[in-house]
């Protein structure tokens, strides 16, 4: 515990945990938690030692600025909101993630997590975008079968969220990971619909009464500029009416497909 530093001392009776990822896949996870914070004016009230958890040999420059990693707490008034916005941890991920939950139970008495992560698709940007999750508590998910989330299937390596969880699952905390579906085409900027349909969960789970008009303008500039690149450009509008009819692109087309989109999202190419 001595590695979490105290920034503005709170004691609360429960509370709920969201976490996010910072860099994680379509930057849905950490969005998610900007959002959130912007929404309430949320304090930062605490963060975690970064020494012996991260590397520091290779910082990198996004706009001319070093970007360190960081690991920090903040607290939503009058909805017993605990967020958690990190790096993952370079080193001793057990110890980091231990670390966490000693914080969330100590200080904010935690009774759930929930994790954000980005998850990528081959559904085209035109579909509604579907959120997968995992479960570590069986009656958990009985509680939350109202929602619109599906059971993901996975075969591989664990994320974070998933040991998170397991060690959640240890000290008798139900959780759940969220997996948001983003446009593999989109993934590498931001998509906005799958970051809405996120928040949406959060703002029923837990009665936010959020307000989404900035975000839905972003969403109607999002599918003008891929509106334009279609009309502008029929190979790319071929290969996006192919996966909207379900056919799968071959590994140039996907490249050439997320190239020309970004550029597009990046300003290098004039409307």
């Amino acid at each position: 515990m001595s590695r979490y530093k105290s920034i503005k001392e709170i004691r609360l009776e429960e509370s709920y945990l969201v976490v996010g990822w910072n860099k994680d896949t379509g930057k849905i996870s950490q969005k998610v938690v900007e959002f959130l914070n912007n929404a309430f004016s949320s304090e930062m009230i605490g963060e975690l030692e970064q020494k012996g958890f991260f590397s520091f040999s290779g910082v990198s420059v996004e706009d001319d600025i070093a970007q360190f990693p960081f690991s920090n707490f903040y607290y939503i008034r009058d909805k017993n909101l605990i967020l958690f916005l990190s790096d993952q941890p370079d080193y001793k991920p057990y110890e980091f993630l231990n670390l966490v939950l000693d914080v969330s139970e100590k200080y904010f008495s935690v009774k759930e997590i929930y994790t954000v992560n980005g998850l990528i698709s081959l559904s085209p940007h035109t579909s509604v975008r579907k959120i997968y999750t995992v479960f570590n508590d069986r009656d958990f998910l009985d509680r939350l079968r109202g929602y619109d989330i599906e059971l993901l299937t996975w075969e591989g390596t664990p994320a974070i969220s998933s040991y998170l969880l397991w060690l959640a699952k240890e000290r008798c905390i139900p959780g759940m990971s969220l997996w948001t579906g983003i446009p593999f085409y989109l993934a590498p900027i931001e998509d906005y619909e799958s970051l809405k349909v996120t928040i949406e969960f959060f703002d029923k789970r837990f009665n936010l009464n959020l307000k989404f008009d900035s975000l839905n303008e972003l969403i109607i500039k999002q599918n003008e500029k891929i509106r334009w690149l279609r009309d502008t450009d029929e190979e790319i509008n071929d290969y996006i009416t192919q996966i909207e009819n379900g056919q799968e692109l071959d590994e140039e087309r996907q490249l050439k497909l997320i190239k020309d989109v970004y550029e597009i999202f990046r300003g290098r190419v004039a409307l």
